[in-house]
Formats: C-alpha cells, sequence, structure tokens
C-alpha cells in the first residue's frame, strides 16, 4: 500500500504536469477558437451546472471511508451491501439531477436574458442539457471511482486520468478546426466520461472483485452515513460558492466577457488548488487507517505537518513565480485583453496557499466523524463571500469578486480553522507555523535573487519566461535541497534517485558481459 500511495503521489504529479501543459497549449487555441464570448458563455454554463455535482451529498468520500473500515475489518458481505445501497442512491440522485437540469433549461431565458443575445441564449440552454445529461448519468457509475480510491489503486486512477486529459484536445483540436464550437465540445466530453466511467466499472469488477449487491434498505446504516456525509456536502457547497458564484454573479450583472476574464484567472487558481491536493487527495484512507487503529494525537499531527511542509515548498514555488512571470505569461498566453486575469488570479491564489498546505486537516477531521464545525464554518463563509461579492463585482466587476471571496476565505480558512485544528482536533497547529515561517524566512534567499536578476536585465516578455522560469525553478530548487529541506525529504528525493541508479547499473552491468 505504501508504495501504491507514493506511486499514486508521484503519478498525480505526473498528471498535474500533464494536464497543465496541455492546458496551456490547448486553452489559447480553444479561447481563440471559441471567441471571448463564446468562451465565457462557455465558462458560465460549466459553473451553473457544477453546482448539480453538490447533490452526490458527500457520499463519494462517505464510500472512501466505510469502504475502509470495511475492508480493514475483513467485512467483505457489509461492504458488497454497501455498494449495492449506494449505487440505488446515487441512481435517484441522477433522476433529480435531471430534473433540476431540466428546470434550470426552462429559467435560462429569466436568468440571463438581460446580459445575453438571443444566439447566445439558444447556446446556453443547449448547453445546459448536454451537459446535465453528463452530471446526472455520472452519478450511479461514480461509486466505481470511490471503489477504487478506497482499495488504493492510485496507478490505475492516475493513468485513466492521463489518458483522459491527452485524448481530449487530441479529438477537439480538429473538431475546431472544422468550425464546430462548445456545443461539440461539450459532447465530446461527455462521451470522454461516459467511456471512463465505463471502464472503471469494468476494472471494479474483473480486477477488485467488486460485487456490489442490493439486499434490502439498511436504514441504520443509511442514517449513519448521512450523518457523517451530510457535513462533507456542505463543504461541497461552500467550495461551489467559493469558486463558482463569482462567474454567476458577474454573468448577471457584467456579462459574457467579464465571465470570460474572470474564468482565466480561476483557471490559474483551480492549477494551484490541484498542485496541493495532489499528495493530499491519495492520504484519506491512510488517515482513516491511523484513527481505526488508535494512533496518537502525536503522529497524527506529524503526519499533518509532514505533509503540510512538502505542500508548502511546491505552493511557495507557484505563487512567488506566478508574481514574477505570471502578467506576461497571461499576455502571451490568452491576450493582452486578459491581462486583468492576472490581478485576479493573485487575489485567489495567496490567500488559499496555507489552508492547501493543511488539507490533510480536512482528511484528519473526516476520519475523526469531525467535520461538523468546518462545515457550519464554512456555510458562514460562503454567505459573506456573496454579500461582499455581489456589490463589489457591480463596483469593481472581477476584481470586486475576487476580493470578496479572499475576504471569507482568510476569515474561515485560516482564522477559524486553525483555532479549531488545535484546540478540538488536537493537532500541534504551533509546531506547524513554525515549520512554515522557518521555511519561508530561509526561502527569502531565492525570491530576492530573483527580483535582483529581474531588476537588473530588466527582461520582458518570451525572453523573460524562457530565461526567468528556468533559472527561478533550479535555483529555488538547489537552494532548497541543500538548505532547507530537513533529513525525511533529502531521502524522499535521494531514494527514487537511488532505485533508478542501481536499475541502471544492473542494466550496464548485463551489458558488459555480454
Amino acid at each position: 500500500m505504501k508504495s501504491e500511495i507514493k506511486k499514486g503521489v508521484v503519478l498525480s504529479y505526473l498528471f498535474l504536469a500533464i494536464s497543465n501543459i496541455v492546458s496551456i497549449l490547448y486553452t489559447p487555441f480553444l479561447i481563440r477558437q471559441l471567441g471571448q464570448s463564446e468562451y465565457g458563455l462557455y465558462s458560465l454554463i460549466n459553473s451553473i451546472i457544477g453546482y448539480l455535482s453538490i447533490l452526490d451529498l458527500g457520499f463519494g468520500s462517505a464510500i472512501v471511508v466505510y469502504t475502509s473500515k470495511y475492508r480493514a475489518l475483513n467485512k467483505k458481505e457489509e461492504e458488497n451491501r454497501l455498494h449495492g445501497m449506494f449505487f440505488l442512491i446515487f441512481s435517484i440522485i441522477g433522476l433529480i439531477t435531471s430534473v433540476a437540469g431540466f428546470i434550470l433549461f426552462l429559467n435560462a431565458d429569466n436568468m440571463f436574458a438581460s446580459t445575453m443575445t438571443d444566439l447566445e441564449l439558444q447556446k446556453a440552454k443547449i448547453l445546459l442539457l448536454i451537459m446535465t445529461f453528463n452530471i446526472a448519468i455520472s452519478f450511479p457509475f461514480s461509486i466505481y471511482s470511490s471503489i477504487i480510491t478506497a482499495y488504493e489503486k492510485f496507478v490505475f486512477q492516475k493513468i485513466i486520468a492521463i489518458a483522459r486529459v491527452l485524448i481530449n484536445p487530441i479529438i477537439m483540436i480538429p473538431i475546431l478546426f472544422m468550425g464546430y464550437k462548445s456545443i461539440a465540445l461539450t459532447i465530446v466530453i461527455t462521451v470522454l466520461n461516459i467511456i471512463c466511467l465505463m471502464i472503471n466499472y469494468f476494472y471494479c469488477k474483473k480486477k477488485l472483485n467488486i460485487s456490489v449487491r442490493f439486499n434490502g434498505f439498511d436504514t441504520n446504516l443509511f442514517k449513519e452515513i448521512f450523518a457523517y456525509s451530510f457535513f462533507i456536502f456542505i463543504n461541497t457547497i461552500v467550495d461551489k460558492v467559493n469558486w463558482s458564484a463569482d462567474q454567476i454573479i458577474l454573468g448577471a450583472v457584467s456579462g459574457t466577457i467579464a465571465v470570460s476574464i474572470y474564468a482565466v484567472a480561476s483557471q490559474f487558481n483551480s492549477m494551484y488548488l490541484a498542485f496541493s491536493t495532489a499528495i493530499s487527495g491519495v492520504n484519506l484512507p491512510k488517515i482513516t487507517r491511523m484513527i481505526s487503529t488508535n494512533a496518537s494525537d502525536e503522529e497524527v499531527s506529524n503526519e499533518f505537518i509532514k505533509i503540510g511542509r512538502i505542500q508548502y515548498y511546491l505552493m511557495l514555488l507557484i505563487i512567488t513565480g506566478f508574481i514574477f512571470f505570471g502578467k506576461e505569461f497571461i499576455i502571451l498566453w490568452a491576450g493582452s485583453e486578459y491581462e486583468l486575469a492576472y490581478y485576479i488570479a493573485l487575489i485567489l491564489m495567496i490567500p488559499v496557499t496555507i489552508p492547501l498546505t493543511q488539507n490533510t486537516g480536512i482528511s484528519i477531521l473526516q476520519a475523526k466523524n469531525m467535520h461538523k464545525f468546518r462545515s457550519v464554518v464554512y456555510i458562514c463563509i460562503a454567505l459573506v463571500n456573496i454579500v461582499l461579492s455581489i456589490p463589489l463585482a457591480k463596483s469593481l466587476g472581477g476584481i470586486g469578486s475576487a476580493i470578496g471571496t479572499a475576504l471569507a476565505l482568510i476569515i474561515g480558512n485560516i482564522i477559524t480553522m486553525n483555532i479549531y485544528y488545535y484546540y478540538k482536533a488536537n493537532i500541534n497547529i504551533p509546531k506547524y507555523w513554525k515549520n512554515i515561517l522557518s521555511i519561508s524566512y530561509k526561502e527569502v534567499v531565492p525570491i530576492v535573487f530573483m527580483i535582483v536578476f529581474l531588476n537588473i536585465f530588466k527582461i520582458s516578455g518570451i525572453t523573460k519566461l524562457l530565461i526567468g522560469i528556468p533559472l527561478y525553478c533550479i535555483i529555488y530548487s538547489i537552494y532548497t535541497y541543500f538548505i532547507v529541506f530537513n533529513d525525511y525529504e533529502k531521502l524522499l528525493i535521494k531514494e527514487p534517485i537511488s532505485k533508478v541508479l542501481k536499475k541502471v547499473e544492473v542494466l550496464f552491468g548485463k551489458y558488459s558481459r555480454t
């Protein structure tokens, strides 16, 4: 399992690298082929339909946790019944999603008639129907993805994800060249999603020998799971509000152009979020096992800090690199009309840096069944976000929306949750902050070096990106390894390199003997 987790983390970062490279190369082409207005329309409908995904009610995480528990206790029959019950529940949710999506379709005129042309409204309605079908059919088969996670088969999971990222533009680029636009894009995404769902299904059936059995509805078990998952569901709602509401607000008060600019900023923020969750995303089964076997608070805190340190190295590199090079990159990548997206992205990214290094805390709360407080706090923060963002969006556009979101995140994710982690979850937050501050002041050296370098040579445009980005990454990485890393973190680098060198040595030994 430990090997699978390590490989899962490596493949997660490989997936992120590939998906970001594909996004960097493909998105500018997509924006130009669709046009700023239709790209904004496509992003807006995506944001709206994204809200339907919250109808899983947090059951996805519940499947992972309860499957992990049943596996640890070797209760195969209970596990099969659990999966059968969830397949039925998710099938019903899929039907509810279809109804909700159709209601959105019927009310599209009322929602956007004042900011969209007739043609845009017509396309919006078609996109709503296709995306609703996509998410509705995903629900019942999503249990297989959760089962694969619970079985910690991260290698298979990430390989499928990588293949999906690569195949999508390969299919879409010729279609866009032929003149098809957002509707064709959405159809391709839907077909690929169905194929991936079927692959997960057959993997569970053939490889993991998963049997989904419905032997009656266990009301008591459902009540227990619902009590657990309800607050995860609340967290999902809050995340959707915090990261999607701004685009809907802008769509209502400013139109599709403002949404398009915000969508570009949001895309960079999403990439930033993903780099952190690549590590913490594979740890829920492990944390669940630790809590189930009565690991001490010190052991759990050390795991929290250990993962947080590794995440912070990466987050600090990305956010400082974005500060140095983000504006030039966005202008070259998307066009000068998207320069405002740089400032919006910074406002969104900076406040989440610390929470992103504390994602393991979410898994700890879920494993301890203590995530209720976080959910209640996040509801309040979501309301604050909306209350702040609407008037700020009217007066400052996308910048105003981002400021409202940032303020809400600082109050909830940083201040309130750190207090709760320390006093209630018994996580050693002072020790965590001591580690983070120690890393921060040590990393001043490569940051100051890059500031001085850019001020002396005053390079700009593509030259700044081609020289500055690789130089900063190299300086930061070498300095961090030799000056900032502790022994455990150095071993994480040395160990795989040593294994590769040994394999190379063996191969050369065989070659020399022949």
